[in-house]
């Protein structure tokens, strides 16, 4: 049976309500729980995982914590893209990425993975782009729980809203109408268009505060990728 406990406790005390992360604190105390519970995982059948929302939530939460994992084996860093004499390591930026770095069910996979081959095409939701967490603060906010099987429907609802309705990812200016957002919809552009007529459609959906018309222009914003990190300023 799939226990997805350890990995609840373990954002709930190493991740604040903003998504920031003491990685500082969680390295130095409970790094080998954490490979601990992804060698415990790495153990199950994928083949007796048959209930949709328990193997959405499954491959959310190993997403995630395989990328705090990484994070973990090199910090301190200030990015998951690295730079070198002040440009960015493309190969290396890539390879956070790309590199199998996690066995399953006989089966190695990569981030890339996890996303590209099983996510997008399996569960065809544009909701897990505001779920999967790449340890950036341009990224959607890492949540403080697990993701669960019987809530994760909700969970993702809940992530749309929080991450459409943060004025750092989408906003709309009525003098010009443009609509500023996330990078995101611009990467994923045809995953949303899958489920909504436009952009605009789709994040008006979610859009709690303002009245998008139905042509606005769009302008993507720049994308942060200092790391999500909570500075820990205990003395």
């Amino acid at each position: 049976m799939l226990n997805f406990k350890p990995w609840d406790e373990l954002l709930r005390q190493y991740v604040d309500s903003q998504g920031r992360v003491n990685y500082q604190d969680w390295k130095a105390e409970s790094r080998q729980k954490l490979t601990d519970w992804l060698e415990e995982i790495s153990q199950i059948d994928l083949k007796s995982c048959c209930n949709r929302d328990l193997k959405l939530a499954l491959w959310l939460n190993l997403y995630n914590a395989l990328t705090i994992d990484r994070v973990l084996s090199v910090y301190p860093i200030a990015s998951i893209r690295p730079t070198i004499l002040g440009i960015p390591n493309w190969i290396g930026f890539l390879a956070f990425f790309s590199r199998p770095i996690y066995k399953l069910s006989d089966r190695s996979y990569s981030l890339n993975n996890i996303e590209h081959d099983i996510l997008r095409p399996e569960f065809s939701d544009p909701r897990i782009h505001f779920a999967l967490v790449c340890a950036s603060i341009g990224c959607p906010l890492l949540r403080n729980e697990a993701y669960l099987p019987e809530s994760v429907q909700t969970q993702l609802k809940n992530d749309a809203e929080r991450f459409i309705n943060n004025r750092a990812k989408v906003y709309y200016d009525s003098s010009s109408n443009t609509l500023y957002c996330s990078q995101i919809f611009k990467w994923y552009r045809q995953d949303f268009l899958k489920v909504a007529d436009s952009i605009a459609q789709y994040i008006q959906k979610y859009l709690s505060t303002v009245e998008v018309p139905k042509e606005p222009r769009i302008r993507y914003l720049s994308y942060d990728w200092s790391l999500n990190q909570r500075v820990n300023t205990g003395c």
